[in-house]
This record gives structure tokens, sequence and C-alpha cells, in this order.
């Protein structure tokens, strides 16, 4: 299917800026699967923004402001064609062996909890189908709520509260992976839900997990299914921290309000 996406990002200081500078992850790069007709990563100035790659293999952007300003808006505006491959990502950049997503980090470290959760979910005769039941624990045992968690939470710490969204979801399934040996990650992206024109505060995360025989394979344990080809994938990390569509510091004693407006809208039928 034809997916567009629209994705605005705005952030306005209580006072003047001196400088900023924020690195962007918003940018899918095809593998099998996903294939980029159009995108644009796009902020005030009419250049073009600088561009690499990172370690992890995604695109970055480079937004810095060197002047007072106060606000700071960043435009993303692209359309791709995905087709359904039962969350097995292949073709995609990896510039690391599948064993470096081994690494925990403070937001995915292993605990009682997680190892709990470990052995109560993992069960299934294959790789795949325990990760499947892995996924389907995660998310029986913490609620979709917003509010209770942020971005700095941890897995255990969002596991005890019982709730979180699809970045807590993604952490944790994550967390319990790694336990198990097997080496997973976290996928940062963009998800059609059925209903067009309808604004969104926020995208959608997800995680990957490497299986002998398959590669990896993606798990979105807010929804309870493997990606479809409503997902697009746009940076991949050890955690969100790695993976953040938006990071960035800045001068100045100024506090900031953020507001996000994400659409995505299918364009053409199924492939």
């Amino acid at each position: 299917m034809r997916l567009t996406v629209r994705h605005e990002t705005v952030y306005r200081y209580s006072e003047a800026v001196a400088y900023a500078i924020q690195t962007l992850r918003l940018t899918p790069r095809p593998h099998d699967g996903l294939a980029v007709l159009r995108w644009s990563v796009a902020a005030e100035t009419p250049k073009p923004l600088p561009e690499f790659v990172d370690g992890f293999g995604n695109l970055v952007h480079c937004h810095a402001t060197n002047r007072p300003h106060i606000s700071a808006t960043v435009l993303v505006d692209g359309e791709v064609e995905t087709r359904d491959t039962y969350g097995v990502v292949s073709g995609a950049p990896e510039p690391l062996p599948p064993l470096f997503y081994l690494n925990h980090t403070p937001l995915t470290a292993a605990s009682t909890a997680i190892a709990a959760l470990e052995h109560e979910g993992a069960r299934g005769a294959d790789p795949l189908a325990r990760m499947t039941a892995l996924m389907d624990a995660v998310r029986a045992r913490l609620g979709d709520r917003a509010g209770p968690t942020n971005s700095a939470i941890a897995a255990d710490a969002a596991l005890a509260i019982g709730a979180g969204v699809c970045q807590d979801h993604a952490h944790v399934f994550i967390a319990a992976a790694r336990a198990l040996g097997v080496p997973a990650r976290y996928v940062g992206g963009y998800l059609w839900t059925g209903e067009d024109r309808q604004d969104h505060e926020a995208s959608h995360a997800w995680a990957e997990a490497w299986l002998d025989g398959i590669g990896w394979v993606g798990f979105d344990p807010s929804n309870r299914t493997r990606p479809t080809a409503c997902h697009i994938r746009t940076a991949v990390g050890l955690d969100y921290w790695s993976a953040a569509p938006v990071r960035g510091i800045r001068r100045g004693p100024a506090t900031a309000t953020l507001a996000v407006k994400v659409q995505v809208v299918r364009t053409g039928a199924d492939q």
C-alpha cells in the first residue's frame, strides 16, 4: 500500500534561546517491504538540513539554530510504498552484528520483575513462538495508558507501574528478550491506524528480535502483532535514546512546550 506521512514538531520557548541543536531520526531507509517514494525533513531555514548515517545505520538530519529564537519547527513530509513481510526485516542497512543488541542499557536493564516476565511469557516450541508469547505477555502486563511514564522510565519501572505507552512496551520486550539471550532492538517509526486524516500526538515504536534461521523479526507489543504494511520503520537502536526521533540541547534558562502532530494517510491499495 502507499502511505503518506506528515509530521510536525513545534518547540516554543518561554524566552529567547541563543542556540539549539537537534538530531532528527525521522527518515525511513529502504528495505524489503518498504520503498521510499519521496521524503523530506525540513526546518525554518530554506537550506537543506545536513545529514549523516549513524552507527546503527539510521539516516540522521542535524537541525541547528545559532541565533536568538523563541520557537523551532521540524516538518516531515513523505510517501512510501509498503508490503506485508510478516514482520521479517531484510535488506536494511546492518552495520552492526546481531550480538551487539544483547547489550543492556539503563532503560532496558534486566531485573527480578523482568526475569519473572521472561519465564512467564517466553513459551513455545520454536524461537518465533517464544517471542510471540513474550509479546503477548508484555501487553497483558502493561496497559496502554499515557501519563504514568516518560522517555526516561526504565523497563522494570514501567512494569512495576503496570501501564505505559508503546516505547514502554518495546523496552520491556527488549529487556526480557535480551535476558533470554535473544538479541533485540528498539524501532521507531510510524503506524497507519486505519483512520485517515486523524492527527496523532506521537509517532510509534516497537521492537525487533534476531531469530536464528529467520533473521530480524518485528514485534509490536502495543498492538499484539508483528509489523505489517501499516508500519513505517525510521530508526533502530539499543533503546529509545539511541533511536529517538528528535533529540537535542539548547543554551539558556528557557523552558519549552512541545506540540506534535502526526498524520499517516493511506493513498494507495495493497500491492
